[in-house]
């Protein structure tokens, strides 16, 4: 009966230790793709379900936008840091945190609400790249 408590014992110790291993690697993970996040010069914030932010994907897919243009995916509705990242940006285009929404879009210091205006913004990307070719 000891041997049964103390494998038992042993094994619970090792999957709590292996847990908060686990999680300290995911949060400095965490912390250098925030850190990423925060420099990178064109970023799309979208919330997982919402319609008007799959409607960009939608585009994205369409006319495979992450294979011509480099720019950050971001989800804020399940992720705080990624909120609060959302938030710094959005005050940086004068936009208050009461009337902030997803998706958006933050473009070196410029931002872009709304699916209709990401929309524009890529074409317009891609049409400028198009005849720089």
């Amino acid at each position: 009966m000891k041997k049964i408590v103390l494998i038992i014992v042993i094994m619970v110790v090792g999957l709590v230790a292996f847990g908060y291993f686990s999680n300290k690697k995911a949060m400095e993970n965490s912390q250098v793709a925030g850190a990423e996040i925060e420099k990178a010069p064109l970023i799309f914030f979208y919330g997982k379900g919402c319609p008007h932010c799959e409607n960009v994907e939608e585009y994205f897919k369409k006319n495979k936008v992450e294979e011509k243009i480099k720019f950050h995916q971001v989800e804020v509705w399940g992720n705080k840091a990624n909120q609060k990242i959302m938030v710094e940006k959005a005050k940086q285009c004068g936009i208050a945190e009461d009337n902030l929404g997803v998706p958006l879009l933050w473009s070196d210091g410029k931002c872009f609400s709304g699916d209709k205006d990401i929309i524009q913004f890529f074409n317009d990307k891609l049409n400028t790249k198009d005849e720089n070719k």
